[in-house]
């Protein structure tokens, strides 16, 4: 168990319980996190940690805890949670956190998601590749640290988490709207009636409804991965029978939120995007937006259009928030459904995201389909990835296909063509994939862009 590199990726920890992550692998971590950080030179006198829903999230977060305290740090622990909390609390007390959760991931994984002080990321180029060796040596090493004295302190922080995202966005004016939640057993059941319900806070003008709010971890519903179209059919069938005037779904962690209109049909993340940046642009006129690569082209133009400055990252939270601290960005949005914010530490909230689109809908009289199309230029294609023994090799055979593009490599390959339509082809840092994401002005040339790359790949 000493060899960690199967568990530790690009941005996180994950793996699955308990042969690749365990509690002593998260003792180890816990020691090397608060090692890592001294040796960079930040505070570590505490740290504050959180789990999900899942079983095994107690016990691995208890363990990371006494790993924390054995390197000489205070661990506040503020339970269960969904991850943008734990980003809250790192922020609103300017502490190292770690968010025990596998995200979306089936019910048999687990992981960390770690951060510096004030919610700053912490990936392979941040500190994770110290964190991994230094926990790899640790559990080689029979005699490794004992454990020292508890330093353990517990806090519910879940009112002041949802009285600063209300702090935010108001809600309080905007008309009625009925809003139904797919939580997917995940942290959406436990955050959403605090920030949009009457748990904690005053009541706002909003109806609730609420799907498979029960946290539980084996997700017996469906799998708390909104990016997969099969998890959102029970929204999506919920909200036409019922006549919602909108349904969210959030993934197991809560950090992403995806927006469905009152036909039932999904509002894409690039939407979403440019719809948010648009409000915060309002805010604060001609700042810059973060949006990556993968994006409709309409994200860019938008956001010029309302006077911001737009800037293209590669995909991936560590690289969007270092581009938005580098920039001093009001805001970022992915395809993936992580939603960026200034006035949030940097640090991606689904909620937050979530209460900027019910703001939006509510301050105005149309239905979102209509709201939401002001926002959709083009046709896409969405992810789609293939099973390759050689990625390099394909992607350079799809280059040579397409002489009279243009060409960028910022992150894959992004291939432009003349009469405008795009796609983008990149290897996954993890897997034998490639992942195409495709668009064109029109259905028709996206179809059979997608179909001649797809040719190629899978040729």
């Amino acid at each position: 168990m000493s060899d960690l590199s199967k568990i530790v990726k690009a941005y996180d920890i994950r793996g699955t319980v308990p042969d690749e992550f365990n509690e002593s692998v998260a003792r180890a971590l816990g020691i090397a996190f608060v090692e890592m950080l001294r040796e960079a030179g930040d505070d570590a006198d505490q740290i504050v940690i959180a789990h999900d829903m899942r079983e095994s999230g107690p016990g691995l977060a208890e363990a990371f805890a006494r790993g924390a305290n054995a390197a000489g740090s205070a661990v506040l622990n503020i339970g269960l949670g969904s991850t943008d909390q734990l980003y809250y609390a790192s922020g609103a007390l300017g502490l190292p956190g770690a968010m025990f959760t596998a995200s979306h991931n089936p019910a048999q994984y687990n992981g960390i998601k770690l951060c510096r002080a004030g919610a700053k990321p912490v990936g392979q180029n941040s500190g994770l590749a110290v964190v991994r060796r230094r926990a790899e040596n640790l559990l080689r090493d029979l005699n490794a640290e004992a454990d020292g004295p508890e330093r353990l302190e517990s806090r519910d922080l879940l009112r002041d988490y949802a009285a600063h995202l209300r702090s935010l966005v108001d809600l309080t004016g905007i008309r009625p709207l009925k809003v139904i939640v797919d939580a997917g057993n995940g942290m959406g059941g436990h955050t959403v009636p605090a920030v949009l319900g009457d748990q904690v806070l005053p009541a706002l003008p909003l109806t609730i409804v609420p799907m498979y709010f029960e946290l539980d971890g084996s997700f017996p519903n469906h799998e708390a991965n909104p990016l997969d179209p099969a998890n959102l059919v029970d929204l999506q069938d919920a909200i036409r029978r019922q006549g919602a005037d909108i349904g969210i779904a959030f993934d197991g962690d809560a950090d992403r939120c995806f927006i469905i209109d009152e036909q039932g049909d999904p509002v894409s993340p690039s939407a979403i995007t440019a719809l948010v940046a648009v409000r915060e642009l309002a805010r604060f006129p001609g700042s810059t937006v973060i949006h990556n690569l993968i994006t409709s082209a309409a994200v860019p133009e938008i956001i010029t259009e309302k006077g911001g400055t737009p800037v293209r990252a590669r995909v991936g939270h560590s690289f969007i928030k270092a581009d938005m601290a580098r920039t001093n960005a009001v805001f970022g949005g992915e395809h993936s459904a992580h939603y960026y914010f200034r006035d949030f530490w940097f640090a991606d909230t689904g909620m937050l995201a979530a209460m900027h689109v019910l703001a939006a809908l509510g301050g105005q009289d149309r239905p979102l389909s209509e709201l939401a199309a002001e926002y959709e230029r083009y046709s896409a294609s969405g992810e789609i990835n293939s099973t390759v023994a050689d990625a390099p090799a394909k992607v350079a055979e799809v280059r040579a296909a397409f002489p009279d593009a243009t060409f960028d490599e910022l992150d894959g390959l992004t291939v432009t063509l003349p009469d405008g339509a795009w796609f983008n082809l990149r290897a996954s840092n993890t897997e034998p994939l490639l992942r195409l994401n495709v668009e064109a002005p029109k259905p028709d040339r996206m179809a059979s862009l997608r179909d001649e790359v797809l040719a190629i790949v899978r040729g």
